[in-house]
């Protein structure tokens, strides 16, 4: 590939990424065990990062244990899509902050956007959405109310127009 086109293509990758206010981020070291022979996350690891996100998303910002809903209420919340967008690499010893934004709420599914970042430089974008299944019939159901009210209230408050044509 002719240098020009690279360099270009080093340019477009670094997107600022500043969080909206009260989005839900948290702060994770990268970690020996997170990474391929170069120092470099292996991929599959977002994915791990990506799930305890959400785990602490629901406990720490919804209020809902997300154990309890899945052991207790025999609720399920499998991936049915997921896509993402790799920028720039993790390092061995980097740490990075992971963002969780809502970009909507159907009748029992939830499409989520994780923004990996770190200096206000956006490294990946990860969109997914999860399905709340019974755990007892294998089959979608409607979110409950209760919970359906607290993600539509951190999508309100997440909201901002940088995030929404991002």
């Amino acid at each position: 590939m002719p240098a020009a086109r690279v360099a270009g293509l080093s340019h477009m990758l670094e997107v600022r990424f500043v969080p909206p206010r009260h989005a839900f981020t948290r702060s994770v070291p990268i970690r020996f065990s997170h990474c391929d022979p170069a120092g470099i996350v292996y991929f599959p690891h977002y994915f791990d990062m990506f799930n305890g996100l959400i785990e602490d998303w629901y406990g720490q910002e919804l209020g809902y244990d997300y154990a309890e809903l899945i052991t207790g209420g025999r609720y399920g919340f499998p991936f049915v899509h997921i896509e993402c967008d790799f920028k720039i690499p993790s390092r061995i010893g980097e740490v990075i902050d992971l963002t969780l934004l809502i970009e909507d709420i159907g009748r029992s599914s939830l499409a989520i956007a994780i923004v990996c970042h770190r200096d206000n430089i956006e490294r990946l974008r990860a969109r997914m959405v999860t399905a709340m299944m019974s755990l007892e019939t294998k089959k979608a159901v409607p979110m409950p109310q209760s919970l359906r009210e607290v993600i539509e209230a951190y999508r309100r408050r997440t909201m901002s127009p940088t995030n929404e044509s991002a």
